[in-house]
């Protein structure tokens, strides 16, 4: 069976414009990567310049939400309209966004600004994984997607320092206008590097799914953040937004039941390890986000850090969540065990969470960086692992959506996170500030911004002081319990047998971050099949050719199968010269080898160009056949439960054929033998 090349392929790359493409798409990722934290350590300063303190965790909120539905879309509009496309319009959109946060003259100026910026972020994310998919050959992919994942770790670390050096030497504003011309760039860029691509077909969008969610997870946001702040917990704004959300979730699930393509197929809650891994996902992202967003507070208005030192003073914490999620990916792709990881690190993260409610103004420095350590580190033993626990236990046409799924409750529990925990800071600031500035007889513009309450005496803001600590120490209160209950949900974890393809294909501490996927069921069973050639197939070409029962012996099977596969593919025989070339060896080395096939009757050659006799090709036949039985073998735990053994091998055999053609056309174009 003869595959023709698929139209969305992209023409094949050199090295250089390969490592050009992806410096362009791993820019683009960063932008969107970046600003989930950048202002974290600049909100103290934007706050005391715009007002609006009830409203501050929205600015990270807003981003959060807008960014889950983008990606949702972005994954779909790159298939119908091109994702060289999609990922330049999102650039221009985060563009726009970002000019107009650096704009923002009022909270909720700012707010909507940061939502533009989360439309165009989450955009870029997504189309970013899939346009190494597009432009990377198959045999780098994994490297390359790998990277792309480590940029998130970065993200982590330089996001807060970035913000915290631009509040400081310039102003909070060019957190923001930083991205303007870094866009710029990236849109030149990927104008003049990447390749474009067409799609292969319409496919369906989940408008219906994308909306409910959206108004679901947006109205439980708006009701736990304006909750006990703008309106009492009791009225009915706040109730009705708990109803109207639930309704909406309600309707959401009843979509996704009966949709063809579902966002979020209900059928994977069916799997408990799913299940269990996404409540964890949420928690971990509540705690991770909503510390991220407040602790910076603490450590400017509590402690009187400049905006710099606060990021470099939560680097413990980064390095204790990177250091946790990188020994924990390497164990559990070594042993396949992988519980005891979110049991210890959710008790971590509670542990933690309580020793960073007792920070005050007179906690020392090398306490706060322990107790942050210990902070990261419980996120990290949870984080890393939940992506591999899910990819394990998912059928392969559900790795994209599952992991995906992943990423989406860690998103929409970073939201709640900024928003409960900015909600519950809020809450017990506003109740005690008045009579702390009373008693230092000091007025609201006083003690705007953390350099003016510090600019105070030590008796004026000694009151004030104590009240935003003490706000600070109650929210992380809460976190306790929460994270207890991640405990609970981390033991009814099941424990089952890692599939050996998952544990040899973890990239490294980049996959702990989850990045959210568009990849198609058909694109993931050839990443799978090429990670099972890669890791086993040269081992098991000997038994395989036994098995077979061919008359061949290994070293003709060889070299009859590098003939075989190509000429089949492309219609025509190969160059001997070329297949001298694509193995390294020098010119006619091979031709002895040949002439000897020819003389068995195996192959045919015409000067330079070799062909398969029919003999040939009907020993080959039989090793091709006893390759694909393998290969479903190998598998066996991936295809669905309901698909037959001949469904099966079909799929299989129409996966192979692509990578065949796939390989050979990036073979050909880039000039190099097949």
């Amino acid at each position: 069976m003869s595959v023709a090349v698929e139209e969305q392929d992209a023409p094949a790359l050199s090295r250089a414009q390969i490592n050009l493409v992806f410096a362009t798409i791993a820019t683009g990722m960063l932008l969107s990567a970046m600003d989930q934290t950048i202002v974290g350590t600049a909100l103290p300063t934007i706050v005391g310049d715009l007002g609006g303190a009830g409203h501050m965790s929205w600015v990270v909120t807003g981003y959060l939400l807008a960014e889950t539905v983008s990606t949702v879309l972005a994954g779909k509009f790159g298939d119908l309209f091109g994702r060289k496309r999609v990922f330049q319009a999102a650039v221009v959109v985060f563009i726009i966004g970002s000019f107009f946060c650096g704009l923002a003259n009022s909270m909720t100026w700012l707010i909507i600004a940061r939502t533009v910026q989360g439309i165009g972020g989450g955009a870029l994310m997504v189309t970013a994984t899939a346009l190494v998919g597009d432009s990377i050959p198959l045999r780098d992919r994994g490297k390359y997607q790998g990277a792309l994942g480590a940029v998130f770790g970065v993200t982590t670390v330089v996001g807060p320092l970035l913000g915290g050096l631009f509040t400081d030497h310039l102003s909070w504003r060019w957190a923001f206008y930083v991205n303007v011309p870094v866009a710029i760039i990236v849109i030149v860029m990927a104008a003049k590097f990447v390749p474009g691509t067409s799609s292969r077909g319409k496919p369906k969008i989940d408008y219906l799914g994308v909306l409910f969610v959206a108004l679901g997870a947006s109205g439980l946001t708006l009701a736990t953040s304006w909750g006990g702040t703008e309106y009492a917990w009791g009225s009915p704004t706040i109730i009705g937004l708990f109803i109207a959300s639930i309704v909406a979730l309600v309707v959401f699930v009843i979509v996704e039941t009966r949709v063809d393509d579902p966002i979020l197929p209900m059928r994977l809650f069916k799997n408990r390890v799913f299940t269990v891994a996404s409540v964890l996902s949420f928690i971990v992202g509540f705690a991770m986000l909503g510390s991220m967003t407040f602790l910076p507070i603490y450590m400017q208005f509590v402690i009187g850090t400049t905006a710099t030192a606060s990021g470099l003073r939560m680097l413990p914490m980064v390095f204790g969540l990177l250091i946790a999620s990188t020994v924990s990916g390497n164990v559990v792709s070594k042993t396949g065990q992988y519980k005891i990881f979110p049991v210890v690190g959710t008790a971590v993260i509670a542990i933690g969470a309580y020793l960073l409610s007792t920070m005050d103004a007179s906690t020392p420095f090398w306490a706060q960086s322990l107790f942050l350590l210990v902070f990261g580190v419980g996120i990290g033993l949870s984080m890393q692992v939940l992506t591999i626990i899910v990819q394990n236990t998912s059928e392969y046409r559900d790795l994209g959506t599952a992991t995906s799924g992943v990423t989406f409750f860690r998103t929409i529990g970073g939201s709640f996170g900024a928003s409960v925990m900015g909600s519950v800071y809020t809450n017990y600031l506003n109740q005690r500030i008045g009579g702390a500035m009373l008693a230092s007889g000091v007025k609201p513009s006083d003690i705007a911004t953390p350099a003016q309450l510090h600019a105070l005496s030590a008796e004026q803001k000694a009151p004030i002081v104590t009240v935003y600590a003490d706000a600070i120490q109650h929210m992380f209160l809460y976190v306790v319990p929460v994270a207890m209950i991640a405990l609970v949900f981390a033991i009814l974890l099941p424990q089952v047998k890692m599939r050996g393809i998952v544990r040899e294909g973890a990239k490294g501490t980049g996959e702990g971050f989850a990045i959210a996927e568009g990849a198609k069921a058909d694109t993931q069973l050839e990443d799978l099949i090429g990670r099972i050639l890669e890791k086993h197939g040269r081992a098991a070409a000997p038994s395989i050719i036994e098995r077979s029962q061919t008359k061949l012996t290994h070293a003709q099977a060889w070299g009859i199968m590098r003939v075989f596969g190509p000429s089949r593919i492309l219609g025509r025989g190969i160059r001997l010269s070329r297949l001298e070339s694509a193995i390294n060896v020098p010119p006619g080395v091979l031709r002895p080898f040949y002439d000897e096939l020819e003389t068995a009757g195996y192959v045919a050659r015409d000067g330079d160009i070799l062909t398969v006799t029919p003999v040939g090709e009907s020993e080959a036949q039989r090793i091709r056949n006893t390759w694909r039985s393998w290969l479903v073998e190998q598998l066996s735990d991936w295809f669905p439960e309901d698909q037959t053994d001949r469904e099966n091998a079909r799929m299989a055999e129409e996966a192979m054929e692509r990578i065949l053609t796939r390989v050979l056309k990036e073979e050909q174009e880039a000039n190099a033998p097949v």
